[in-house]
This record gives structure tokens, sequence and C-alpha cells, in this order.
């Protein structure tokens, strides 16, 4: 670090990614609002160094991705890739305002300071390095949005990227992982049930069909299910959570007590492993439904139903340990070891949709995402600045490709 604190850069490392991440953390950009004023703070401080990016917009015209290139433009390059978005704040008891940033005892507290703005500031805050450096090879930055909501705002920018003459070596996704290299996650597969029942009064309850108590049988199915596929489902050990998760998260239903309920409306997710994709776990579970639960409801009246609908998807992310972009990876990131994260993170999708290699690496923990009082430790930041700096370096030499 000593290299990179002594840079010719103005000022030290670390109070330009304080600067950064202040500036970023100011952008209210939870996922239901634009992230357009924080993309355009980013391009304004880009343009200073005469660097331009590629805004990727979405269909509403209100978010997007961006797209840059340090370096030769006509060859492989490696890509640093995070999100803007954040996780919403209300009926968390904060300390002090979220969109400020605050600093303490080392600490730098606010909403995204973790999840996932702390990477993107060290990245910006590198900038000064990455375009003084004879880069041999190019650093991209690929910076997206709703990514909080299922990794949806990446997508279009995925889909620019498998169309493109040259694509990326590879990628680092910075989500939260302390610094340590995480070559798979967990994907993800939500799906909604609406239960279409029959209203009648409770007085004469069984000439009614009861849409709570059909979605009950269903919770109490994802939930046996759930147990047998810890129990005897295939395992990982590289996760802190070995297999497949499966739940019930949300339930809506009912409107008085006196009224058999013809409405209820269920969300479950599975988290899977690599080798056990989540929508076999949900798809299985929607065909009980199909063939155990809607025949009964329909039984009283053949209007009533399941409504089946998928809310949200994500791939998992299963790197082989010996693959090149990890060794890579290893080497850049000072580390001989390896493990695997259940949250989701966009860099199953660089595999999936683009042909990219990609693994997570990033300052923070994941365990104060998405907390009141979120931080993230500057010293985590400063490590983060580390690697950033032996990235430049090896793209830097001749034989970076």
């Amino acid at each position: 670090m000593n290299e990179i604190m002594q840079s010719s850069a103005p000022g030290p490392v670390t109070d330009r990614i304080r600067a950064q991440l202040a500036g970023l953390i100011g952008f209210d950009t939870v996922s239901d609002r634009s992230n357009l004023p924080l993309i355009t703070h980013i391009e304004d401080y880009l343009a200073s160094f005469g660097i331009t990016g590629q805004r990727i917009v979405d269909a509403t015209g209100q978010k997007a991705s961006l797209w840059v290139t340090i370096g030769p433009k006509d060859k492989p390059g490696i890509v640093l890739s995070g999100h803007t978005d954040v996780v919403p704040v209300e009926g968390q008891a904060w300390t002090h305002n979220p969109f400020e940033m605050i600093e303490r005892d080392g600490r730098l507290y606010g909403r995204g300071t973790t999840d996932m703005k702390g990477f993107v500031a060290t990245c910006l805050a590198m900038v000064p390095e990455m375009q003084r450096a004879p880069l041999a090879t190019p650093i991209h930055l690929a910076i997206s949005y709703d990514e909080e909501i299922g990794c949806v705002g990446v997508r279009p920018l995925l889909e620019m990227l498998s169309r493109a003459p040259v694509k990326p070596i590879g990628c680092f996704v910075g989500e939260p992982t302390q610094m340590e290299l995480a070559i798979g996650h967990k994907g993800k597969h939500g799906v909604r049930a609406t239960f279409r029942g029959l209203a009648s009064h409770s007085s004469i309850a069984p000439r009614g069909v009861n849409a709570i108590e059909h979605a009950a049988t269903l919770i109490a199915e994802i939930s046996r299910r759930a147990a047998q596929i810890a129990t005897d489902g295939p395992r990982d050990a590289l996760y802190d959570v070995p297999y497949t998760t499966f739940l019930t998260s949300i339930v809506q239903g009912g409107t008085a007590l006196n009224i058999v309920p013809d409405r209820c409306v269920i969300d479950f997710e599975a988290r899977g492993l690599g080798i056990q994709e989540s929508s076999d776990v949900t798809g299985a579970v929607v065909a009980f439904a199909k063939e155990t639960i809607e025949p009964v409801m329909q039984k009283v009246d053949p209007s009533c139903g399941i409504d089946f609908e998928e809310i949200l998807e994500y791939p998992a992310l299963d790197m082989p340990a010996d693959h090149s972009w990890v060794t890579l990876a290893k080497k850049l990131s000072g580390r001989n070891d390896h493990r695997k994260v259940a949250f989701g993170t966009e860099a199953g999708l660089f595999v999936s949709m683009a042909g990219i290699p990609a693994v997570v690496i990033g300052p923070g923990s994941i365990e104060q995402a998405h907390k009141p009082d979120e931080y993230v430790e500057l010293s985590e930041l400063a490590k983060c600045a580390g690697f950033i700096e032996r990235v430049i370096a090896h793209c830097a030499s001749e034989g970076a490709t």
C-alpha cells in the first residue's frame, strides 16, 4: 500500500476513497428510484480525466448502467463490476441520515457503504492510477442498477457485451467478501402463488373454498421439502449453509374473521447450489400444487385455482477452482484459498449471459449489508485499493492477456 499512498495522483488514496464514497452515499438510489443523477455524477468525474463511458438506459429512461473502458479499446480487458442501487431504509433505526456518510473509529457509515458503493468508490478513486499506467490490457468499469431486486439492470449491458467483437478476459464483482476470493454463489428463483378461492359466510364455510388454508398446504409442503433437502440433498462444504435452501417469505390473505377468504398470495424462494438449480426445486413444488391442491379446490368450484408467476431469478456461479481466471484472481488478491457465498451477485450472469469468467471479491462484510447503521471499515477499502493496484500493474505488463 505504500506505493499507492505515495502516488502522484491528487491526495492519498484513502482520502480520495472517502471523498468518492461520500459523494456516492449522498445519492438516494434505493431501487425504486432513478440512478441517473449518480450516473451523471460519475460521468462528470471521469470526464475530468478525459474519460467517457457508454450509458445503457432502461426502457423507462430513468435508470442506466455505465460501461467504461480505460486503455486500448480493441483488446480483451478486465472488468471491475459494481451496482449503484441500495436497499430501502424505511422502518430501520438509523442513528444518523443514511444518505450522508459519517466516519467514526475507522468506519464509514451510510446506506450502501458495504453493499456496494464502497467498491465502486474505490474503483473511481483509482482512476488516476489507471489512466497514468501504460495499459497493455484495458480495464473496464461496469456500473449497474437494480441488482437488489434480482440482478436486473446488468442484463442489457451483458447482452451488449455478448455481441461485442472483443470480449473481456474476466470480471471481478466487488460484492463484500472481506477481500476473500469467492468462486461460487447460490442461484435464486422466486415464485408468487396466487390462490383463487370462493368466498362465503364463515357460518357455511364448507360451501366456500378457503384460499388461505389451501395456501397453508403448499407452505407446509415447502417446509417439508426444505427439511428433506437439508438432510438428503446435494452438499457443498465451501458454503456456510452447504445445501439448497427453500422457504416461504411472504403471506397475504383474508379480509374479515367471518368471511371464508377467496384470495391468498404467497411468495417463496429457493437458493440453490451450482449443482442443483433453484428453478428445479420451485418447479417441483409448483407441479405438486397443480396436481394435488388445485384439483381439491376445483372440486368445489371449477373457477378456483392457483396462478404462479416468476418474480425473480438469477443463476448460480460455480467457477472451477482450477480455471485460469481463478488462478489469476488468486495471484492478484494475494490469496491461495477460495470460498463460496450464499448471497447472490451479478457474477453468475457474466458467465451465463456473456461467457465472461467471473469471481467475487470486494471490501466489507455481508454481515453489515442491509442493516441500519451499515458501515465499511476504511482498512477494507485500503485493501481493495491494493488489489486494484495489482490489477493495474498486471494490465500494464506485456503478459496481461
